[in-house]
Protein backbone atom coordinates (compact mmCIF):
# COMPACT_ATOMS: atom_id res chain seq x y z
CA UNK A 1 0.00 0.00 0.00
CA UNK A 2 1.08 3.24 -1.05
CA UNK A 3 2.08 5.75 1.99
CA UNK A 4 -0.05 8.88 2.13
CA UNK A 5 0.66 12.12 4.20
CA UNK A 6 -1.14 12.25 7.62
CA UNK A 7 -2.99 15.53 6.37
CA UNK A 8 -4.52 13.41 3.52
CA UNK A 9 -5.34 11.13 6.07
CA UNK A 10 -6.88 13.42 8.17
CA UNK A 11 -9.51 14.84 5.39
CA UNK A 12 -10.19 11.17 4.46
CA UNK A 13 -11.52 10.37 7.33
CA UNK A 14 -13.46 13.65 8.20
CA UNK A 15 -14.92 13.15 4.63
CA UNK A 16 -15.68 9.70 5.53
CA UNK A 17 -17.32 10.53 9.78
CA UNK A 18 -19.34 13.05 7.65
CA UNK A 19 -20.90 11.70 4.92
CA UNK A 20 -21.58 8.28 7.21
CA UNK A 21 -23.06 10.73 9.79
CA UNK A 22 -25.63 12.23 6.98
CA UNK A 23 -26.26 8.67 5.76
CA UNK A 24 -27.14 7.31 9.13
CA UNK A 25 -28.68 10.06 11.20
CA UNK A 26 -31.29 10.74 8.98
CA UNK A 27 -33.56 8.74 10.23
CA UNK A 28 -32.61 7.95 13.55
CA UNK A 29 -33.97 4.96 15.58
CA UNK A 30 -32.06 3.99 19.01
CA UNK A 31 -33.45 0.24 18.32
CA UNK A 32 -31.26 -2.01 16.90
CA UNK A 33 -34.29 -3.79 14.70
CA UNK A 34 -31.59 -6.85 12.71
CA UNK A 35 -27.94 -8.14 12.51
CA UNK A 36 -26.93 -4.96 10.57
CA UNK A 37 -29.00 -2.50 11.68
CA UNK A 38 -31.04 -0.36 8.85
CA UNK A 39 -28.03 1.88 8.34
CA UNK A 40 -25.75 -1.59 6.81
CA UNK A 41 -22.81 -1.12 8.84
CA UNK A 42 -23.68 -1.59 12.81
CA UNK A 43 -23.47 1.26 14.18
CA UNK A 44 -25.80 3.20 15.99
CA UNK A 45 -25.64 6.27 15.72
CA UNK A 46 -28.88 7.09 18.48
CA UNK A 47 -26.89 5.83 21.61
CA UNK A 48 -26.78 8.60 23.77
CA UNK A 49 -26.46 7.39 27.29
CA UNK A 50 -23.65 4.80 27.32
CA UNK A 51 -20.45 6.81 26.26
CA UNK A 52 -16.81 6.68 26.78
CA UNK A 53 -17.02 8.52 29.54
CA UNK A 54 -19.11 5.61 31.41
CA UNK A 55 -18.98 2.93 29.70
CA UNK A 56 -16.47 1.49 32.42
CA UNK A 57 -19.53 1.44 34.83
CA UNK A 58 -21.56 -0.77 33.05
CA UNK A 59 -23.11 -3.65 35.44
CA UNK A 60 -25.05 -7.14 34.60
CA UNK A 61 -28.82 -5.91 35.00
CA UNK A 62 -29.98 -9.25 33.85
CA UNK A 63 -29.84 -12.65 32.31
CA UNK A 64 -31.80 -15.26 30.39
CA UNK A 65 -31.19 -18.75 30.25
CA UNK A 66 -32.28 -20.76 27.70
CA UNK A 67 -31.35 -24.70 26.55
CA UNK A 68 -28.30 -24.54 24.97
CA UNK A 69 -25.87 -21.90 23.23
CA UNK A 70 -26.61 -18.93 21.94
CA UNK A 71 -24.87 -17.71 18.96
CA UNK A 72 -27.90 -15.37 17.46
CA UNK A 73 -27.22 -11.91 17.91
CA UNK A 74 -30.04 -10.18 19.72
CA UNK A 75 -32.15 -7.74 17.98
CA UNK A 76 -34.21 -4.92 19.97
CA UNK A 77 -37.06 -3.37 19.07
CA UNK A 78 -40.12 -1.40 20.81
CA UNK A 79 -38.25 -2.67 24.04
CA UNK A 80 -38.37 -6.26 23.53
CA UNK A 81 -35.34 -8.25 22.75
CA UNK A 82 -35.53 -10.93 19.76
CA UNK A 83 -32.96 -13.70 20.41
CA UNK A 84 -32.41 -17.26 18.76
CA UNK A 85 -31.05 -20.31 20.45
CA UNK A 86 -29.47 -23.56 19.89
CA UNK A 87 -32.32 -25.37 21.77
CA UNK A 88 -34.37 -24.62 19.04
CA UNK A 89 -36.81 -21.87 20.25
CA UNK A 90 -37.00 -18.25 19.32
CA UNK A 91 -37.39 -15.78 22.25
CA UNK A 92 -38.84 -12.40 23.30
CA UNK A 93 -37.35 -11.15 26.25
CA UNK A 94 -38.10 -7.85 28.14
CA UNK A 95 -35.39 -5.48 27.42
CA UNK A 96 -35.65 -3.98 30.28
CA UNK A 97 -36.18 -6.96 32.77
CA UNK A 98 -35.51 -9.81 30.77
CA UNK A 99 -38.83 -11.58 31.79
CA UNK A 100 -39.85 -13.87 28.81
CA UNK A 101 -42.74 -12.74 26.95
CA UNK A 102 -43.02 -15.68 24.74
CA UNK A 103 -41.10 -18.25 22.71
CA UNK A 104 -41.42 -20.21 19.39
CA UNK A 105 -40.09 -23.61 19.14
CA UNK A 106 -38.84 -24.13 15.45
CA UNK A 107 -39.29 -27.71 15.42
CA UNK A 108 -37.19 -30.64 15.19
CA UNK A 109 -33.24 -29.92 14.17
CA UNK A 110 -34.42 -26.14 14.99
CA UNK A 111 -31.51 -24.82 16.40
CA UNK A 112 -31.45 -20.72 15.62
CA UNK A 113 -28.00 -19.03 15.08
CA UNK A 114 -29.87 -16.74 12.54
CA UNK A 115 -30.41 -13.10 14.03
CA UNK A 116 -33.85 -11.73 14.02
CA UNK A 117 -35.13 -8.94 11.94
CA UNK A 118 -37.91 -7.24 13.13
CA UNK A 119 -39.81 -5.01 10.83
CA UNK A 120 -43.53 -3.86 10.83
CA UNK A 121 -44.56 -5.80 14.10
CA UNK A 122 -43.18 -8.94 12.30
CA UNK A 123 -39.75 -11.36 13.16
CA UNK A 124 -37.95 -12.77 10.79
CA UNK A 125 -35.36 -15.50 11.54
CA UNK A 126 -33.76 -18.74 9.91
CA UNK A 127 -33.63 -22.09 11.48
CA UNK A 128 -31.16 -24.89 11.14
CA UNK A 129 -33.98 -27.25 9.72
CA UNK A 130 -34.21 -25.38 6.34
CA UNK A 131 -37.07 -23.01 6.98
CA UNK A 132 -37.06 -19.32 7.54
CA UNK A 133 -40.05 -18.09 9.64
CA UNK A 134 -42.26 -15.13 9.81
CA UNK A 135 -43.58 -14.30 13.66
CA UNK A 136 -45.86 -11.75 15.06
CA UNK A 137 -43.63 -9.80 16.85
CA UNK A 138 -46.05 -9.26 19.99
CA UNK A 139 -47.17 -12.72 20.17
CA UNK A 140 -44.97 -15.05 18.47
CA UNK A 141 -47.77 -16.77 16.39
CA UNK A 142 -45.91 -18.10 13.04
CA UNK A 143 -47.70 -15.83 10.22
CA UNK A 144 -45.66 -18.43 8.16
CA UNK A 145 -42.51 -20.24 6.65
CA UNK A 146 -40.63 -20.77 3.78
CA UNK A 147 -38.75 -24.26 3.25
CA UNK A 148 -34.97 -23.71 1.78
CA UNK A 149 -33.61 -27.29 0.27
CA UNK A 150 -33.72 -28.69 3.65
CA UNK A 151 -30.51 -27.46 5.03
CA UNK A 152 -29.67 -24.88 7.47
CA UNK A 153 -30.24 -21.10 7.48
CA UNK A 154 -27.99 -19.34 9.77
CA UNK A 155 -27.79 -16.69 7.44
CA UNK A 156 -29.52 -13.63 9.11
CA UNK A 157 -32.31 -12.15 7.54
CA UNK A 158 -32.70 -8.66 5.98
CA UNK A 159 -35.71 -6.75 4.55
CA UNK A 160 -35.94 -4.11 2.19
CA UNK A 161 -38.85 -2.85 0.14
CA UNK A 162 -41.37 -5.63 1.16
CA UNK A 163 -38.70 -8.30 0.33
CA UNK A 164 -36.82 -10.45 2.65
CA UNK A 165 -33.60 -11.27 1.97
CA UNK A 166 -31.85 -14.60 3.28
CA UNK A 167 -29.11 -17.31 2.62
CA UNK A 168 -28.88 -20.78 2.98
CA UNK A 169 -26.58 -23.66 3.10
CA UNK A 170 -28.52 -25.34 0.12
CA UNK A 171 -26.42 -22.62 -1.98
CA UNK A 172 -29.01 -20.37 -2.51
CA UNK A 173 -29.44 -16.81 -1.43
CA UNK A 174 -33.21 -16.19 -1.75
CA UNK A 175 -35.74 -12.90 -2.13
CA UNK A 176 -39.42 -13.63 -0.55
CA UNK A 177 -42.18 -11.56 -0.16
CA UNK A 178 -42.10 -10.24 3.45
CA UNK A 179 -45.72 -10.60 3.44
CA UNK A 180 -46.25 -14.12 1.80
CA UNK A 181 -43.45 -15.85 2.01
CA UNK A 182 -43.73 -16.59 -1.09
CA UNK A 183 -40.37 -17.22 -3.32
CA UNK A 184 -39.56 -13.84 -5.59
CA UNK A 185 -36.59 -15.19 -6.92
CA UNK A 186 -33.64 -17.12 -5.45
CA UNK A 187 -29.59 -17.49 -7.20
CA UNK A 188 -27.45 -20.12 -6.46
CA UNK A 189 -23.69 -20.08 -5.78
CA UNK A 190 -23.13 -23.32 -7.62
CA UNK A 191 -22.99 -25.92 -4.45
CA UNK A 192 -21.20 -23.72 -2.05
CA UNK A 193 -23.81 -22.50 1.00
CA UNK A 194 -24.34 -19.17 1.33
CA UNK A 195 -23.82 -18.42 5.24
CA UNK A 196 -23.56 -14.61 5.07
CA UNK A 197 -25.98 -12.04 5.85
CA UNK A 198 -26.74 -10.00 2.98
CA UNK A 199 -26.75 -6.16 3.19
CA UNK A 200 -28.45 -4.41 0.59
CA UNK A 201 -28.64 -0.73 -0.65
CA UNK A 202 -29.57 1.18 -3.58
CA UNK A 203 -31.52 -1.33 -5.34
CA UNK A 204 -28.81 -4.05 -4.79
CA UNK A 205 -28.29 -6.89 -2.51
CA UNK A 206 -24.55 -8.28 -1.40
CA UNK A 207 -23.52 -11.35 0.14
CA UNK A 208 -20.85 -13.55 0.50
CA UNK A 209 -20.60 -17.67 -0.24
CA UNK A 210 -18.34 -20.39 0.67
CA UNK A 211 -17.48 -20.33 -3.35
CA UNK A 212 -14.60 -17.43 -2.10
CA UNK A 213 -16.89 -15.13 -3.70
CA UNK A 214 -18.99 -11.62 -2.80
CA UNK A 215 -21.75 -10.84 -4.88
CA UNK A 216 -23.82 -8.16 -6.12
CA UNK A 217 -27.60 -8.62 -6.95
CA UNK A 218 -30.38 -6.67 -8.44
CA UNK A 219 -32.77 -6.61 -5.25
CA UNK A 220 -35.55 -6.89 -7.61
CA UNK A 221 -34.82 -9.74 -10.35
CA UNK A 222 -31.82 -11.22 -8.94
CA UNK A 223 -29.53 -10.79 -11.60
CA UNK A 224 -26.02 -11.00 -11.25
CA UNK A 225 -24.23 -7.92 -11.22
CA UNK A 226 -20.96 -8.43 -10.29
CA UNK A 227 -18.78 -11.25 -8.16
CA UNK A 228 -15.28 -10.71 -6.92
CA UNK A 229 -13.45 -13.57 -5.84
CA UNK A 230 -11.26 -14.02 -2.53
CA UNK A 231 -8.55 -17.28 -1.75
CA UNK A 232 -11.50 -18.15 0.86
CA UNK A 233 -14.62 -18.90 2.18
CA UNK A 234 -16.40 -15.85 2.88
CA UNK A 235 -18.30 -16.36 6.01
CA UNK A 236 -18.65 -12.30 7.02
CA UNK A 237 -21.59 -10.29 5.58
CA UNK A 238 -20.92 -7.17 3.89
CA UNK A 239 -21.22 -3.63 5.17
CA UNK A 240 -22.00 -0.79 2.72
CA UNK A 241 -21.18 2.73 3.47
CA UNK A 242 -20.31 5.65 0.37
CA UNK A 243 -20.21 3.20 -2.35
CA UNK A 244 -17.80 0.85 -0.69
CA UNK A 245 -18.15 -2.92 -0.02
CA UNK A 246 -16.81 -3.99 3.06
CA UNK A 247 -16.41 -8.06 4.13
CA UNK A 248 -13.85 -10.04 5.21
CA UNK A 249 -12.60 -13.33 3.79
CA UNK A 250 -11.14 -16.92 5.15
CA UNK A 251 -8.26 -15.88 3.26
CA UNK A 252 -7.55 -13.34 6.45
CA UNK A 253 -8.02 -10.59 4.66
CA UNK A 254 -10.91 -7.44 5.20
CA UNK A 255 -11.62 -6.78 1.27
CA UNK A 256 -13.29 -2.88 0.74
CA UNK A 257 -14.93 -3.04 -2.99
CA UNK A 258 -16.40 -0.71 -5.41
CA UNK A 259 -20.16 -1.40 -4.88
CA UNK A 260 -21.03 -0.66 -8.32
CA UNK A 261 -18.50 -2.61 -10.02
CA UNK A 262 -16.88 -4.87 -7.82
CA UNK A 263 -13.15 -3.27 -8.30
CA UNK A 264 -10.76 -3.78 -5.44
CA UNK A 265 -10.08 -0.67 -3.75
CA UNK A 266 -7.43 -1.71 -1.27
CA UNK A 267 -7.21 -5.39 1.35
CA UNK A 268 -5.74 -5.92 5.06
CA UNK A 269 -3.93 -8.74 5.11
CA UNK A 270 -5.29 -9.89 9.35
CA UNK A 271 -1.92 -11.93 9.31
CA UNK A 272 -2.92 -14.06 12.34
CA UNK A 273 -6.01 -16.00 11.20
CA UNK A 274 -9.42 -15.95 9.40
CA UNK A 275 -12.07 -12.57 9.33
CA UNK A 276 -15.23 -14.43 9.43
CA UNK A 277 -16.12 -11.42 11.81
CA UNK A 278 -18.43 -8.89 9.78
CA UNK A 279 -17.65 -5.23 9.96
CA UNK A 280 -18.98 -2.33 11.25
CA UNK A 281 -17.94 1.29 9.90
CA UNK A 282 -18.66 4.84 11.99
CA UNK A 283 -16.97 8.25 11.73
CA UNK A 284 -14.91 7.12 9.42
CA UNK A 285 -13.30 3.64 10.33
CA UNK A 286 -13.93 -0.30 10.33
CA UNK A 287 -13.93 -2.36 13.11
CA UNK A 288 -13.64 -5.86 12.69
CA UNK A 289 -12.56 -9.22 14.65
CA UNK A 290 -10.43 -12.36 13.47
CA UNK A 291 -9.53 -15.38 14.43
CA UNK A 292 -6.25 -14.67 16.16
CA UNK A 293 -8.22 -12.60 18.75
CA UNK A 294 -7.67 -9.41 17.35
CA UNK A 295 -10.18 -6.70 17.27
CA UNK A 296 -9.45 -4.40 14.46
CA UNK A 297 -9.85 -0.22 13.64
CA UNK A 298 -8.63 0.79 10.13
CA UNK A 299 -8.80 4.23 7.83
CA UNK A 300 -12.16 3.44 5.57
CA UNK A 301 -10.61 5.04 3.15
CA UNK A 302 -7.13 3.59 2.75
CA UNK A 303 -7.11 0.46 4.75
CA UNK A 304 -4.57 2.09 7.30
CA UNK A 305 -4.53 0.56 10.52
CA UNK A 306 -5.31 2.70 13.21
CA UNK A 307 -5.14 0.13 15.95
CA UNK A 308 -5.64 -3.28 17.08
CA UNK A 309 -6.67 -4.84 20.66
CA UNK A 310 -5.52 -8.32 21.41
CA UNK A 311 -8.58 -10.42 23.40
CA UNK A 312 -6.18 -13.17 23.84
CA UNK A 313 -8.60 -15.79 21.30
CA UNK A 314 -10.31 -16.00 18.38
CA UNK A 315 -12.82 -13.24 17.50
CA UNK A 316 -15.74 -14.39 15.49
CA UNK A 317 -18.21 -11.81 16.89
CA UNK A 318 -19.18 -8.79 15.03
CA UNK A 319 -18.37 -5.32 16.55
CA UNK A 320 -20.87 -3.02 17.54
CA UNK A 321 -20.20 0.61 17.64
CA UNK A 322 -22.59 3.52 19.48
CA UNK A 323 -21.21 6.63 20.55
CA UNK A 324 -17.53 6.27 20.62
CA UNK A 325 -17.29 2.49 21.98
CA UNK A 326 -16.84 -0.85 20.18
CA UNK A 327 -18.53 -3.90 21.39
CA UNK A 328 -17.28 -7.23 20.70
CA UNK A 329 -16.97 -10.83 22.00
CA UNK A 330 -14.32 -13.13 22.06
CA UNK A 331 -13.51 -16.77 22.63
CA UNK A 332 -12.36 -16.04 26.02
CA UNK A 333 -15.83 -15.87 27.11
CA UNK A 334 -15.92 -12.40 27.67
CA UNK A 335 -17.39 -9.13 25.72
CA UNK A 336 -15.59 -6.03 25.27
CA UNK A 337 -16.15 -1.99 25.55
CA UNK A 338 -13.18 -0.61 23.60
CA UNK A 339 -12.80 3.30 22.90
CA UNK A 340 -13.39 3.50 19.55
CA UNK A 341 -11.01 6.05 18.55
CA UNK A 342 -8.16 4.67 20.80
CA UNK A 343 -8.29 0.80 21.14
CA UNK A 344 -8.15 0.88 24.82
CA UNK A 345 -10.08 -1.18 26.96
CA UNK A 346 -12.78 0.33 28.94
CA UNK A 347 -14.75 -2.45 30.27
CA UNK A 348 -14.93 -6.35 29.99
CA UNK A 349 -17.47 -9.07 31.39
CA UNK A 350 -16.37 -12.82 31.33
CA UNK A 351 -19.65 -14.96 30.67
CA UNK A 352 -19.65 -19.01 31.49
CA UNK A 353 -19.17 -19.83 27.48
CA UNK A 354 -17.65 -18.38 24.43
CA UNK A 355 -19.18 -14.72 22.80
CA UNK A 356 -19.68 -15.58 18.96
CA UNK A 357 -22.72 -13.78 19.76
CA UNK A 358 -22.17 -10.01 17.75
CA UNK A 359 -23.41 -7.57 20.60
CA UNK A 360 -26.38 -4.77 20.03
CA UNK A 361 -26.58 -1.72 22.17
CA UNK A 362 -29.67 0.39 22.31
CA UNK A 363 -31.83 2.67 24.99
CA UNK A 364 -28.95 2.64 27.02
CA UNK A 365 -28.31 -1.21 27.66
CA UNK A 366 -25.97 -3.66 25.60
CA UNK A 367 -27.15 -6.98 24.70
CA UNK A 368 -24.75 -10.26 23.67
CA UNK A 369 -25.50 -14.05 23.96
CA UNK A 370 -23.04 -16.91 24.99
CA UNK A 371 -22.28 -20.04 24.88
CA UNK A 372 -23.26 -20.49 28.35
CA UNK A 373 -26.94 -20.84 27.15
CA UNK A 374 -27.53 -16.79 28.30
CA UNK A 375 -28.80 -14.06 26.74
CA UNK A 376 -27.04 -11.01 28.53
CA UNK A 377 -28.33 -7.61 29.12
CA UNK A 378 -25.53 -4.68 30.30
CA UNK A 379 -26.86 -1.07 31.73
CA UNK A 380 -25.58 1.71 33.91
CA UNK A 381 -26.10 1.63 37.87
Amino acid sequence: MKRISKAVLILCTCFVSVALGQQSEGTCSNDWSDFHRPNMVRWNPCEKVLSVNNVGNLILKWSYTTGSYVSSSPAVANGVVYVGSDDGNVYALNADTGAKQWSFATGLAGSVRSSPAVVNGVVYVGSQNGNVFALNASTGAQLWSYATGNSIVDSSPVVANGIIYVGSYDDNLYALDASTGALLWSYGTGNYSVDSSPAVANGVVYFGSLDHNVYALNAKTGAKLWSYTTSGYVFSSPALANGVVYVGSEDHNLYALNAKTGLKLWSYAAKDYHVFSSPALANGLVYFGAGGGNVYALNAVTGARMWRYYTGRRVFSSPAVANGVVYAGSFNQSVYALNARTGAKLWSYGTGGFVLSSPAVANGMAYVGSWDGKVYAFGLK
